[in-house]
């Protein structure tokens, strides 16, 4: 199939704040009450540390008197005491609610992207997708619960200490404001560049994912080709290119950090010159002076937390957009029932193709334009012709992993889009061109797509597929790992793997796009003839590049740029088609689609 693909981005548009704030707090909406109290505990926490400089002044006023001070220190031995508890509840109710708003994302992540159109998956690269699930969602944890405990019970701590100051002395408090403005100067540069720096750190990351994910994928193709140093430099690159932006991201963060650091020494030196100056006038009493000093630096906590809460907030931005993109893409719609293995005996599916055409992007030529062919039911049906004839393309349309751009595809007379995709690929078995084998044990690829399937079931579906041998020679029998994609199979073995697994389904339709091609000449002719039987009771459709799996073909169907050219059996073909007669005589060998 000619389906090119753009690897890069989702496409999508930014988020705007609106549309960030909203996302985060849908992911937090469901564990509001617990954060609630997260929150709760932390206004505990900070009330208690807001009584402590009255308290502070109301010994020094006592010791200047002459009082005693043990109700005093007491009070503050409490306070300290309710803070650190409250502190420490709080942070483990925040830390394992933001865990739970991480496996949400993921579950939800995983869900979505597992229903992706095909269209999306061949436009994005898979790994990019990957860093999606991982590394984004795991920015989540921060902002979607400290960051909102942080930025509140930093604004009220904030606040009321500005009243506290203000109770104390006004003058002071000016001068307080007058200092504390630079700090909001610095904070504000600082944030835009810091959430545009982890978005695209975090872009870099997806481009490494994606790089390992080609990479792996093609192992040995890697290694034939010498291509490990070119490899590993696009990696690095990728790496590289993380590396400076999270280190962009981290400058700006040291900007916003020192800001309001500096801000507030500078605000205590001048408070200090200032509240000295009054206290030798007899303005204030020295006790006020110290409450106000302690208070400032109280202030401390709460602008840092309110500084660390704009930072996790514009890292969680350029998360949960690149996690929004993502959950807008394309998908299927989620399945309103579970598809289940069709009964033993079940009568064979009937397609009909009513003047389809398809075109894999608006601006590709079209794979098919007005193809019509009908098979009624049981028997095999080969699909023949040149590379690029849209002979695949028949499969995915019957599967749906694309839906028709006009006319109608129909399974026992219903158009695919009126059956529940559960239902229909339920009654359908399916073996790809590369025939994939998942890593796992060699049961769970045969059960892969019938998780229900009896012993029984494996063993018969083995016969038939010439496995049995090879799973009495294998060490743990069908419990063998298989390796990543089957690398501990022959090529041949994946492909009667495939094969084999979906025989186990027992399905109504079969479809085998050039499902012998790995295979040697015996077991070839060996599976010909079982999937010969298998088309006395079952509706059999084969992408043919070999001259040998069409000669008794119930029916052929010619394929030339995405047409229908011609329909029969190979002697009549043969007899009145010249193009098909001369592919014939090449032995029907051209590359695979």
């Amino acid at each position: 199939m000619n389906t090119p693909s753009d690897p890069s981005t989702t496409g999508a548009e930014p988020l705007s704040a609106r549309e960030t704030f909203k996302a985060l707090y849908a992911h937090a909406r469901p564990h509001r009450w617990v954060i609630a109290l997260g929150l709760l505990c932390a206004l505990i926490g900070a009330a208690g540390g807001l009584l402590q400089p009255l308290a502070t002044k109301a010994l020094v006023d006592r010791l200047q008197s002459g009082q005693t001070i043990a109700t005093i220190l007491l009070a503050l031995t409490a306070l300290l005491m309710v803070g650190m508890v409250s502190e420490a509840l709080g942070t483990y109710v925040l830390e394992r609610t933001a865990h739970s708003v991480v496996l949400s994302a993921r579950r939800s992540l995983i869900g979505r992207l597992l229903r992706l159109r095909l269209t999306e998956v061949e436009r994005i690269a898979p790994g990019d997708l990957m860093s999606r699930v991982t590394s984004d969602t795991t920015l989540l944890r921060a902002v979607t619960t400290r960051a909102i405990v942080s930025g509140a019970t930093g604004a009220v701590a904030f606040v009321a200490a500005i009243v506290m100051m203000a109770v104390l002395d006004a003058v002071l408090l000016g001068v307080t404001f007058g200092v504390l403005l630079l700090v909001g100067m610095g904070v504000a540069l600082a944030m835009p560049k810091i959430s545009q720096a982890t978005e695209r750190s975090q872009e870099a990351v997806g481009e490494l994912s994606s790089g390992l994910e080609r990479a792996f994928g093609a192992f040995r193709t890697v290694k034939a080709s010498g291509a490990e140093e070119r490899e590993t430099a696009r990696m690095q690159a990728a790496a590289q290119r993380a590396w400076q932006h999270g280190v962009k991201s981290a400058k700006w963060e040291a900007v916003a950090s020192s800001a309001h650091e500096i801000g507030l020494q500078l605000a205590f030196l001048a408070v200090l010159g200032v509240g000295g100056a009054r206290v030798a006038s007899g303005d204030i009493p020295v006790s006020t002076l110290i409450a106000f000093l302690l208070y400032l630096f109280y202030l401390m906590e709460p602008v840092y937390k309110l500084v660390d809460a704009a930072t996790e907030y514009q890292e969680g931005a350029a998360a949960i957009s690149r996690i929004t993109q993502a959950e807008r893409l394309s998908a299927e719609p989620p399945a309103q029932q579970r598809a289940v293995a069709p009964p033993a005996v079940s009568r064979p599916a009937s397609v009909r193709f009513e003047d389809v055409s398809f075109r894999y992007r608006p601006d590709l030529a079209p794979a098919h334009h007005g193809v019509s062919f009908e098979v009624p039911g049981a028997g095999m049906t080969a699909f023949v012709g040149t590379s690029g004839a849209g002979k695949s393309t028949v499969f995915a349309l019957i599967e749906r992993f694309y839906e028709a751009t006009g006319g109608r595809v129909l399974v026992d007379g219903e158009d695919v889009r009126d059956w529940s995709l559960p239902e229909l690929r339920s009654a359908i078995g399916y073996v790809e061109q590369e025939a994939p084998v998942l890593a796992g044990t060699l049961r769970e690829n045969l059960i892969f797509a019938a998780p229900g399937a009896s012993d029984d079931d494996i063993r018969e579906a083995l016969t038939r597929a010439k496995l049995d041998s090879l799973v009495e020679r294998l060490p743990d029998g069908l419990e063998t790992l298989v390796g990543h994609r089957g690398s501990k199979l022959s090529g041949g073995e994946r492909q009667r793997v495939a094969i084999a697994r979906a025989l186990v389904r027992r399905p109504r339709l079969l479809l085998l796009d050039e499902a012998t091609s790995q295979l040697d000449a015996v077991n070839e002719l060996a599976l010909r003839e079982v999937i010969a039987e298998v088309a006395r009771e079952t509706t059999v459709l084969v992408v043919a590049h070999r001259l040998s799996t069409v000669v008794n073909a119930d029916r052929i169907i010619v394929m030339e740029a995405g047409r229908v050219r011609s329909v029969g059996t190979h002697e009549d073909l043969v007899a009145r088609d010249g193009p098909y007669a001369q592919l014939a005589a090449t032995q029907l060998l051209a590359p695979a689609q």
